[in-house]
């Protein structure tokens, strides 16, 4: 159940942001604000694929390991700190935004591009207002420690 409930989601959230939209903002009437970028632009296509394999290897782990689904309402019942979540406390938030950027690119979309900074920024409030204070009181110390060790979004960089 918990599996059908995380394709569910995967099909109506992330599918919409980067599957929906993206195909509204490339098909719209106005005129697509086009950068060129060559040969340059297949490199969209490998960082699509990553992204595509982050959001699903986050997913899996949410279902199988957290027995839980990617979606607020319904989160995971342990603190997935496994895969890619030993390198980064948003992996799943990271593999969105590498579908976007990856869109963006393949395209030459420089509205993609944008999309692609907004949905940034509303994951970074939306981590720092909502998920945060709510992990923190779902899970405690272990939750504090994580953060400790751990980045929100970069491997490898500075604690924040």
């Amino acid at each position: 159940m918990v599996l059908l409930k995380t394709i569910i989601f995967t099909f109506l959230v992330p599918g919409t942001v980067t599957v929906l939209v993206p195909f509204w903002l490339l098909s719209s009437r106005f005129v697509p604000s086009q950068i060129q970028l060559g040969v340059f632009r297949y490199v969209g296509i490998f960082i699509f694929l990553v992204g595509v394999a982050i959001y699903f290897w986050c997913a899996w782990d949410f279902t199988f390991v957290g027995r839980g689904t990617p979606a607020p309402i319904d989160p995971p019942k342990e603190l997935v700190v496994r895969g890619l979540y030993r390198f980064v406390r948003n992996p799943m938030y990271v593999g969105i935004l590498s579908i976007l950027l990856g869109e963006g690119l393949f395209f030459e979309s420089l509205r993609l591009l944008e999309y692609t900074s907004i949905v940034f920024a509303f994951f970074f409030l939306f981590i720092i207002l909502y998920e945060e204070p709510i992990l923190r009181r779902k899970f405690g110390e272990s939750y504090q420690n994580y953060c400790k060790t751990v980045p929100r979004w970069i491997p490898w960089s500075i604690r924040s």
